[in-house]
């Protein structure tokens, strides 16, 4: 039983972390325990969703706050980075939140979404559509129905 919470918690800390800005890998996690056989894929699927939407909301709060120290020598994003991110989600809107699941550019746009100020509400909502839909697809992949 501890190792069945075990492979929960770790499958729940590499989603998590691969929605952060730190370089992590959560899918090849979900495939193996699904391959595995020991365990329900639903919740699989919902403890993957759940970490990688919660460290997507890490990176919403990151945004928030961020702006404020733009201005320093260790600002991370240059000011014509940083402008340039927002002007497109300024253009694209919150919807661009659905791409949120794709590797390099999703991470940073659900910070983005924080610095622009979306409402937390909707980007729960579409951040968490657009991150179980791409775990329910690999669950689907998986299991060899689609």
């Amino acid at each position: 039983m501890s190792g069945d919470i075990g492979a929960y918690l770790s499958l729940f800390a590499s989603a998590f972390l691969a929605a952060t800005l730190i370089p992590a890998q959560s899918e090849s996690v979900l495939v193996y325990l699904i391959a595995t056989g020991h365990y329900s894929i639903s919740l699989l699927v919902a403890v993957a969703s759940l970490g990688n939407v919660l460290g997507s909301i890490l990176n919403w709060y990151l945004g928030r706050g961020i702006e404020h120290y733009r201005d320093r020598r260790w600002f991370p994003v240059s000011r014509d980075k940083l402008e340039k991110a927002q002007g497109w989600y300024a253009r694209y809107g919150r919807w661009s939140l659905l791409a949120s699941w794709l590797p390099i550019v999703g991470d940073p746009l659900t910070v983005v979404a924080g610095v622009m100020r979306e409402p937390l509400p909707s980007f729960v909502a579409i951040v968490s559509l657009a991150k179980a839909g791409r775990y329910v697809l690999l669950a689907l992949v998986t299991q060899g129905f689609l």
